[in-house]
């Protein structure tokens, strides 16, 4: 079970960029899918991206193609999300997930870091 500390929310100006860090602890030979996700206020928790750590082999949702970017350094055991050009309508809490590849579920989450997104 990976242990996840995410961090690096705050507020922006719609336009504006923020990059989000997830520090793992735990990692071991296991191979690990990491993702984020964001629930924006009533709504669903959504899939926003995913890196699978040991080949770099990135995976996005299409409402933030071309503007985030999830990326991982091995040597920090730390995932980014660099996100760029924001919406308001990426308002939302934003988590770190970790799972294992043959896994169907996600299974270890951080404690999630706000966005907020002014118009």
């Amino acid at each position: 079970q990976l242990q996840l500390a995410d961090s690096g929310g705050g507020l922006v100006q719609a336009g504006g960029s923020l990059r989000l860090s997830c520090a793992a602890s735990g990692l071991t030979f296991t191979p690990y899918i990491m993702g984020w996700f964001r629930r924006a206020p009533g709504r669903e928790r959504e899939f926003v991206a995913s890196i699978i750590w040991s080949t770099g082999i990135t995976n996005y949702a299409d409402f933030v193609k071309g503007r985030f970017t999830i990326s991982r350094d091995d040597a920090k055991n730390t995932m980014y999300l660099q996100m760029n050009d924001l919406k308001p309508e990426d308002t939302a809490v934003y988590y770190c997930a970790a799972r294992t590849i043959w896994s169907m579920s996600w299974s270890d989450w951080g404690k999630g870091t706000p966005v907020t997104v002014s118009s």
